[in-house]
C-alpha cells in the first residue's frame, strides 16, 4: 500500500510580507493588480491544482482601503484565495525599516559597515521584540484564524527573512496540525556572519526557524551554512544527516536547496506581445550598430552596480578602440528609497555614469545610459537584445535576471556572472565567472565576451538556456511539493504502522 497515493489533497497556505496583489484606488474604486515576481508566477501556476490561500500584510493606502471595505476574511481573486492583515504602523516600521531592512538584509548579504553599522541600541531591541515579533505573530494568528474548520493535511509555506519567527508562533497556535515549510530567498551567511547579531537575538531567530519541518534555500552553500550556524549557536542541535537534517528538541528538521527559477514559457509569451516588441525596436535604435552591454537591477548596494561601472570605465581606457563601438545600458529600479543607504547609492551611481559620459563620450556617442523605473516590458525587450549581460552582485540568493536573460536573449549573448550569485551554481560552467570585487577581472571579462567567437557564443548561450528551461519555476515548486508530501506520507505511514 502506498501512503503517498492515499494522502488527501493538502490545503496550501503561503505566508509572505508582500502578497500576490496590490490594490490602488482609481476613480473611487479599488483596483487589484497582480504582482509579477517569480513567487507569484509559481503559485499562480499551481493555484488551479491545489487549494491555495495566500496571507500577507496590507501595504499602502490601497491595500488598507481594500481590506477595510471588502477584504475582511478570505477573498478569492482570479482563482486564488487571499487574505490581508493590517499591522500596527509603528510595529510595521520597526519590523521592516529597522530589523528586516536594513539589519537582517545587510547582515545576510554581509554588507554591514562594521565600524559604523549596525548600532544595536534600545530602539533596535524594541523593534525586534515589539515590531518584528509582533508582525510575525500577527501573521501566524491570521493563518490560525483562517484554518478554523479546515480538515485534512495542511502545508504552510513561509517565505523569506522577514518571517523567521512565524514557524514558532504557528507551533504555539496549531501544534503539529500543520506541516511548516520555510523558504529563504536571500543568502544565508556562515556562522561568523551571524555574530553581528547579539546572542539572544540570533538564538531567538534560529529557534523560531527550527520550528519548521523543512527549510529550503537557494543553493547547496546556503544549506551547509545554515546547518553550521545552528550547530555553532545552539548546543542542543545535532546533525543527523550530513548537510540535510538536524535534530532539535525531539524533532527532525530537514534542509535542502531549491534554486528558484523563471517561467520560461511565460517570458516567451510576453516577449512576443506588441508592447514588448515595440520596446525591442526602441532598444535596437538606441544601440544602433554597437555591441550592447546590459544590466538590469534594483538599486541595492548588493547588486554592485558601482563596481560594474568602474570596470566599464577601465575597459574603455584600456581598450580605446571600443569607444563608439559599445553601449552600456543600465535599467535600474529604485528600491527602498526610505532607507538612506539606498538613496545615497543611487546618487553615487548617477554621478559616476555622468563622469564616464563627460570624460569618455565622443560626438554623438554616450558611453552609458541609465533608465530609471520599474518597466518590466522594457526589461524583457532589452534582455532579448544584449550582446553582454553583466550580473555582478556582491551576494545574491539567486539573481533571476541572469536566468531571465539566458532564456530571452536572441543574439547569443554572453553572461558575465558573479561567483557570489546563487545562479553561479547552475550557470557557472557556461557564464564568465568573476569575483564581484575584482574590477580588473570584470574589465577583462568584458573584453573576452565582446571578442568571443560566434561558435563559442552560440554553444554557451544554447546550454545556458537549456539549463534554465529544464529547471524552470514549475520544477522549483514541484520539487518542494514532492519532498513535503513524501515527508507527510512517511509520518502518516508511521502513525498507522505502514512500512
Amino acid at each position: 500500500m502506498n501512503p503517498t497515493r492515499q494522502m488527501q489533497q493538502p490545503k496550501i497556505v503561503i505566508v509572505s510580507n508582500r502578497g500576490p496583489f496590490s490594490f490602488a484606488v482609481k476613480d473611487g474604486e479599488t483596483v487589484a493588480k497582480r504582482g509579477d515576481g517569480g513567487l507569484v508566477t509559481a503559485i499562480t501556476s499551481v493555484a488551479r491544482q491545489y487549494d491555495v490561500l495566500w496571507i500577507s500584510c496590507a501595504l499602502g493606502k490601497g491595500d488598507t482601503q481594500w481590506l477595510t471595505t471588502v477584504g475582511k476574511g478570505v477573498q478569492t481573486l482570479e482563482e486564488m484565495q487571499i487574505r490581508l492583515t493590517a499591522p500596527d504602523q509603528n510595529e510595521y516600521r520597526g519590523y521592516y525599516n529597522v530589523i528586516s531592512n536594513p539589519l537582517l538584509w545587510f547582515v545576510q548579504h554581509q554588507l554591514q559597515d562594521a565600524p559604523r553599522f549596525p548600532i544595536i541600541d534600545r530602539g533596535t531591541w524594541q523593534s525586534w521584540s515589539i515590531g518584528y515579533a509582533g508582525v510575525n505573530r500577527q501573521l501566524a494568528e491570521t493563518v490560525a484564524a483562517s484554518l478554523k474548520g479546515v480538515e485534512g493535511p495542511i502545508i504552510v509555506m513561509v517565505q523569506d527573512y522577514q518571517l523567521y519567527l512565524v514557524p514558532q508562533f504557528l507551533r504555539e497556535l496549531l501544534g503539529d496540525r500543520v506541516y511548516i515549510h520555510f523558504f529563504l530567498h536571500i543568502p544565508w551567511p556562515g556562522p561568523d556572519g551571524w555574530l553581528i547579531l547579539p546572542p539572544k537575538m540570533r538564538h531567538e531567530l534560529l529557534r523560531g526557524l527550527l520550528r519548521a519541518d523543512r527549510v529550503g534555500f537557494q543553493t547547496e552553500r546556503d544549506t551547509r551554512r545554515f546547518l553550521q550556524t545552528c550547530v555553532a549557536n545552539l548546543p542542543e542541535v545535532r546533525v543527523t544527516r550530513p548537510w540535510r537534517q538536524i535534530a532539535y528538541e525531539g524533532r527532525s528538521v530537514d534542509a535542502a536547496p531549491y534554486p528558484i527559477s523563471v517561467d520560461d514559457e511565460g517570458l516567451a509569451e510576453q516577449l512576443a506581445t506588441e508592447e514588448v516588441q515595440d520596446w525591442v525596436g526602441r532598444i535596437r535604435r538606441i544601440r544602433g550598430d554597437r555591441q550592447l552591454i546590459l544590466r538590469v537591477d534594483r538599486v541595492e548596494p548588493s547588486k554592485n552596480i558601482l563596481r560594474g561601472l568602474i570596470a566599464y570605465r577601465s575597459f574603455l581606457n584600456a581598450y580605446p578602440e571600443y569607444r563608439g563601438k559599445v553601449y552600456f545600458l543600465a535599467l535600474l529600479v529604485p528600491s527602498r528609497t526610505e532607507v538612506a543607504e539606498y538613496r545615497n547609492y543611487l546618487r553615487d551611481i548617477t554621478g559616476l555614469a555622468g563622469e564616464i559620459n563627460a570624460t569618455l563620450g565622443e560626438n554623438e556617442w554616450e558611453p552609458v545610459r541609465i533608465m530609471l523605473g520599474n518597466h518590466y516590458g522594457r526589461a524583457i525587450a532589452a534582455l532579448s537584445e544584449y550582446d553582454v549581460l553583466m550580473v555582478n552582485p556582491l551576494a545574491d540568493g539567486m539573481n533571476l535576471v541572469a536566468k531571465e536573460g539566458v532564456v530571452l536573449n536572441r543574439r547569443d549573448g554572453v553572461l558575465i556572472l558573479s561567483e557570489q550569485a546563487g545562479a553561479a551554481e547552475e550557470l557557472g560552467d557556461d557564464a564568465l565567472l568573476v569575483s564581484p570585487f575584482d574590477v580588473y577581472g570584470m574589465r577583462e571579462a568584458l573584453h573576452q565576451a565582446l571578442n568571443m567567437p560566434q561558435e563559442e557564443r552560440h554553444a554557451r548561450a544554447t546550454r545556458l538556456a537549456a539549463q534554465v528551461r529544464g529547471n524552470n519555476i514549475h520544477a522549483w515548486f514541484s520539487r518542494q511539493m514532492a519532498d513535503i508530501t513524501a515527508d507527510m506520507a512517511e509520518v502518516a505511514a508511521s502513525a498507522v504502522g505502514v512500512d
